[in-house]
């Protein structure tokens, strides 16, 4: 008699439970109520009460179900590693903070504000390793600056340095998921079980991540990094470009350069270091495309002071019609700080050709003539078309294939006579790939667009973007067209190319930049060398 009450107290709470339950709950089978009820008199009230019987759509669902849990796992990770998962480690002189961000393509990314930025293609996971230089502590790097000799063991700390703090955040981070997502699984669920599967699921998750940064890890990412900031910052952070010795420890290296680079430029004075470029390289500014747009001058003005930069290549349409009251645009080019090489383009006129002849500092090339130039051979020819010019019609491809095998005859002969060609400019590509392997290096413009390509004979073909920004007529739509020039760095010995930079300005601006920094395959660290001829 005694436990009468009691049953009836169970059998009551549990229809209250079963009465109350939440729509999103995955509800047990009566024949599982059955078996887990106290006793048999309450199987049938519990059934009687069970909602999926009233509504189909309460129903089991274990897909909606996984996916959720899902969602809160990969939430409450992400709000954990923005809140706590970051640490703060000394790099050498600099005190950064490091921390890991949800992304879809990878990478590292390193902020050097106010200067700008650095992104490393270092590996591929849905992680991303941001590092935010927060400030250059003043004793110590006045100390490196006071003892030059400290740079040579600079490598060392700067590789010790990195690999503590990245072992720091890495414990650091497993923390930050499983707290967040367990906390926003049991502010959810209400039910501990779920909210540790949630937390167990994130730190899964997050190891899973973490080998996929294992092996991916790209250490010579350092070396073609991606820069992004004040352009006169860019070569003092980005560096200098050099030969790669193969058996060299690639990243640690060029961590350390990193880290002294930036620490010259934090140095405490009102100005930024002078750029001293590597003596063994040779950098031609590459040009085309300016369709008249007079602020373009002064991109290439400021691009050789910064760069240092030996001899400015432009192949051509400088003009838009080729008028004779176009001529007077040319001016600038003999104040520009470097000689100017020009190749004509389509609406580059025989008249503009020969008033850029007179100018001081101007070479022309045309016809296969071979002119040297800083050290440098160049032979180059006019594109055979003047399109503005309506009276007669368009030649067509059949023009510039023809043009482009003279040049390469031009090429061959000089060859023969033991001074072999370093670089064959051309306006137009197709007239540019008739000269496949005459010719280490050939660079073209007229596409508005920039690539390269190693040609099948050996030559590579390097298409110059706009660096008039295709004009002034390309901000008739309201947004300008993005600047592009690129900097090519030539070994002084060989005159082979040994990498080169890509600038984007966007639009017609002058004060921020993207650099790319990019390495031919032959020249990474473990590649054969090239040989010495085309």
């Amino acid at each position: 008699m005694a436990r009468e009450p009691l049953r009836l107290l169970r059998a009551t709470a549990q229809r209250a439970r079963t009465a109350a339950v939440s729509p999103i709950r995955r509800f047990r089978r009566p024949s599982q109520t059955s078996s887990r009820s106290p006793s048999p008199a309450a199987s049938p009230d519990a059934a009687a009460f069970d909602p999926s019987a009233l509504d189909p759509t309460l129903r089991p669902r274990p897909l909606v179900r996984a996916a959720g849990l899902a969602a809160v796992t990969v939430l409450g990770a992400w709000i954990g590693l923005l809140v706590v998962g970051s640490v703060h480690i000394s790099v050498g002189p600099m005190d950064t903070r490091m921390a890991l961000r949800p992304s879809l393509t990878g990478g590292t990314k390193i902020n050097v504000a106010p200067l700008g930025a650095l992104e490393l293609t270092s590996h591929h996971a849905p992680l991303r390793l941001d590092v935010d230089v927060d400030r250059l502590d003043p004793i110590r790097s006045q100390a490196l600056v006071d003892h030059p000799e400290r740079l040579s063991g600079l490598q060392d700390e700067v590789a010790s340095d990195v690999t503590r703090g990245t072992l720091g955040l890495a414990v650091r981070s497993c923390v930050a998921v499983v707290f967040g997502a367990t906390a926003l699984g049991l502010a959810v669920y209400r039910r501990p079980r779920r909210a540790l599967a949630a937390g167990g699921l994130a730190l899964t998750l997050l190891t899973a991540s973490g080998g996929a940064v294992y092996a991916t890890w790209n250490p010579n990412s350092v070396l073609e990094p991606r820069y992004s900031g004040l352009l006169s910052s860019a070569p003092s952070v980005v560096g200098n470009a050099r030969s790669i010795v193969s058996d060299f420890d690639v990243y640690q290296r060029e961590l350390a350069r990193l880290v002294t680079n930036v620490t010259q430029l934090y140095e405490a004075t009102s100005t930024l270091p002078a750029y001293q470029p590597d003596p063994t390289t040779m950098r031609v500014l590459h040009i085309s495309d300016v369709h008249l747009n007079p602020a373009a001058w002064h991109i290439v003005q400021s691009l050789v002071r910064q760069y240092k930069v030996s001899v400015i290549i432009d192949t051509g349409d400088t003009m838009d019609h080729g008028t004779a009251a176009e001529n007077g645009f040319l001016d600038p080019v003999s104040d520009l700080g470097a000689p100017y090489v020009w190749v004509r383009g389509n609406h580059d006129s025989p008249s503009t050709q020969r008033y850029l002849a007179q100018r001081k500092g101007a070479h022309v090339v045309d016809n296969g003539q071979v002119i040297n130039v800083a050290g440098l051979r160049i032979t180059g020819i006019g594109d055979p078309q003047f399109t503005p010019d309506r009276s007669s019609a368009a030649a067509g491809d059949a023009a510039e294939h023809s043009a482009g095998r003279r040049l390469a005859e031009a090429i061959r002969d000089r060859k023969a006579t033991g001074a072999p060609v370093d670089i064959a400019l051309a306006h137009n590509p197709i007239a540019a790939r008739e000269t496949d392997g005459t010719v280490p290096l050939a660079l073209t413009g007229h596409v508005h667009h920039r690539r390269t390509e190693v040609l099948p004979g050996g030559t590579r073909l390097m298409t110059e973007g706009s660096t008039g920004g295709s004009g002034l007529r390309a901000v008739d739509d309201g947004t300008p067209d993005t600047v592009q020039a690129s900097v090519l760095y030539l070994d002084r010995d060989t005159r082979r190319l040994q990498a080169w930079d890509e600038i984007d300005l966007g639009g017609l601006g002058l004060a921020k930049a993207e650099i790319s920094r990019h390495l031919p395959a032959e020249n990474r660290p473990g590649a054969t060398p090239a040989p010495t001829t085309p």
